[in-house]
């Protein structure tokens, strides 16, 4: 078990928990920053976590729900309110209601996580820092301690694993819930150097092309909120298939973090929502898109026509671009 100590102070209406791990601290802080690793094990081992959202930066948000063993969910946020990385973050840490939203009926308490070298390993000090002794009181005895001690127990086996989601792994699919999929690829860049291969006319025409033998035909990136986007390919000479276009809409962009917008095929009915995540990781910049479709026929239609395989060869070549 790596949880050392756990302290309770009524006075200064805290709670404590130290762990530690037989792994350097950059494996730990990533463990925490990558949403494919960290709902591995946050939660209990009978709750586990899907992060359905995961921005580790600044005034980002995090949206997880916990699934029990007969089905029944709970839902929860942060909000970061610091993040210095490889050493400390700061929530605030609450609860979801229904619409997966936070509720502010409910109560929220700021955490902050503090990463340090350990002798040959690494240390966690988690601190919850309550509202008021009554919140303290309230929470702790609702198995937050036990909660915590289990979590922690599935930890060094996300920490042992380097191969799941190494950097040379290709683009991966992961269904989120019957509308939704999370893909995800590390790109081997600065995240400054992908958001721009992002946002680049000429950049763009260099490396977003899907399999061998297409070309871009038209370029309009995306920019600020409010804006709108579009691209067209076509088949080069002897290779087949149809032109066709992707156009959308910006709904949120926070330069070098976070792009929200809609995409839709020219031509073809439906809509889907696309939340595309900027994280810095060791070997360059971890992409992660969730993506939400209208329906499960319509994520499987447009998953059965290669897209995946598609974004890879994409993202290959992006990586050929930027090195």
């Amino acid at each position: 078990m790596p949880i050392t100590t756990i302290d309770v102070d009524h006075d200064a209406l805290t709670l404590t928990i130290v762990a530690e791990f037989a792994a350097p601290k950059q494996r730990l802080w990533d463990a925490y920053a990558d949403p494919r690793l960290i709902e591995q094990f946050w939660g209990p081992e009978t709750y586990p976590a899907r992060f359905l959202r995961h921005d580790m930066y600044p005034g980002g948000q995090s949206r997880y729900v916990m699934t029990g063993p007969d089905g029944d969910t709970s839902s929860g946020y942060w909000e970061f309110l610091a993040v210095d990385a490889t050493d400390s973050f700061e929530v605030l840490d609450g609860f979801c209601g229904p619409d997966r939203e936070p509720s502010r009926d409910m109560p929220s308490m700021r955490m902050q996580f503090r990463f340090e070298d350990a002798g040959e390993g690494s240390r966690a000090v988690m601190t919850t820092h309550f509202a008021s002794l009554e919140e303290l009181e309230q929470l702790v005895p609702m198995g937050m301690v036990e909660g915590t001690r289990s979590a922690m127990s599935q930890i060094d086996a996300v920490l042992a694993d380097l191969s799941s989601f190494a950097a040379d792994r290709p683009t991966l699919v992961q269904e989120i819930s019957g509308t939704t999929v999370r893909i995800s690829r590390v790109v081997r860049g600065s995240v400054s150097d992908v958001w721009r291969a992002h946002h680049d006319a000429d950049l763009l025409r260099r490396w977003q092309l899907g399999p061998d033998g297409w070309e871009m035909t038209e370029v309009t990136p995306p920019a600020d909120a409010g804006s709108s986007f579009a691209y067209r390919w076509a088949p080069l000479p002897g290779t087949e298939g149809e032109p066709f276009g992707i156009v959308g809409e910006v709904r949120e962009s926070d330069p070098e973090h976070r792009i929200v917008h809609t995409e839709r095929m020219e031509g073809f009915p439906g809509e889907t929502v696309n939340e595309v995540t900027f994280t810095p990781v060791p070997e360059g910049t971890l992409l992660t898109y969730v993506i939400t479709y209208g329906s499960q026929e319509e994520r499987d239609a447009i998953l059965a026509t290669g897209m995946v395989d598609g974004m890879e060869a994409s993202y290959a070549r992006l990586d050929d671009v930027l090195s």
